[in-house]
């Protein structure tokens, strides 16, 4: 199974799987470690070095972390805006439609809300799975241009109205695209090799400690390791945008659908 497979999980299950891993990796290397440790590094207590280390590692790693998930954070929250936004001009561009003369204004009205509809029902679920969608969406904004197109102008006041719903429909097409961009968003792998590997050295350095209380050990090993696979889990839910349970839903589209054109 793909690990981007774990997005289909409930949010809850995701972060048990996440952290569940880092655990399980954590005390399996400690017991490992502590088996050998004297024979490596004899019965010498270097628990002073090791945690000047850990406490220098933790502060830098705890840093990067901080920084790239205020990082998703924040491109999380962009996406979210901006899907309020292209709902905002979806609106505007039927409120500007629904004042044409008929028939124009029964046949631009009818395919925007085909439209919005499409986009709540067909395309959000695409984009929960990391798909683009895109051919049905576009074939419908081409129609609605055609319709625009072939509108009849007959007054002043008509052509002023006609040329803000083109510069409308501008704007709805590229708050469209800027939605679609934002489906594949995601970090650089080598975003997740920096925080992977720094994951295991901060953990490895636990296992260097010499605590005679086995289940002690243990016990401050498993905390350290779910921190860190908390933080990780944290990364991972905003790094795709619309996938998994905590992601950009059409709630924005469903309100302006609701709202005007359902009356």
């Amino acid at each position: 199974m793909s690990l981007l497979h774990l997005y289909d999980l409930p949010s809850w299950l995701f972060g048990a799987i996440v952290v569940g891993a880092f655990v399980a990796f954590a005390l399996t290397g400690q017991l490992i470690v502590r088996r050998f440790q004297p024979r490596w590094f004899g019965d010498k207590d270097y628990n002073d070095m090791v945690g000047q280390y850990l406490s220098a590692s933790g502060v830098f790693f705890g840093i990067t972390l901080g920084l790239l998930s205020v990082g998703a954070w924040e491109n999380f929250t962009s996406v979210d805006g901006a899907v309020s936004q292209e709902a905002t001009e979806i609106g505007v561009f039927y409120r500007i439609v629904n004042n044409y003369a008929e028939p124009g204004r029964t046949v631009l009205t009818d395919q925007v809300r085909t439209y919005t509809r499409n986009e709540i029902d067909l395309a959000w679920p695409k984009q929960r799975q990391g798909i683009t969608p895109g051919p049905i969406g576009n074939r419908q904004l081409d129609e609605i241009h055609r319709s625009l197109t072939q509108v009849e102008l007959r007054t002043d006041a008509q052509k002023v109205l006609h040329g803000e719903a083109l510069h409308q429909f501008s704007q709805l097409v590229r708050a469209r695209r800027a939605r679609l961009a934002s489906v594949s968003t995601q970090l650089p792998p080598i975003v997740w090799i920096v925080v992977f590997g720094g994951s295991v050295l901060n953990l490895s350095l636990m296992w260097l400690f010499v605590v005679e209380n086995k289940a002690l050990h243990l016990l401050l090993t498993t905390i350290l390791a779910s921190l860190l696979g908390l933080l990780v889990f944290l990364l991972a839910i905003m790094d795709f945008p619309f996938r998994g349970d905590y992601s950009v839903g059409p709630d924005a589209f469903e309100l302006i659908y609701q709202q005007l054109m359902t009356k």
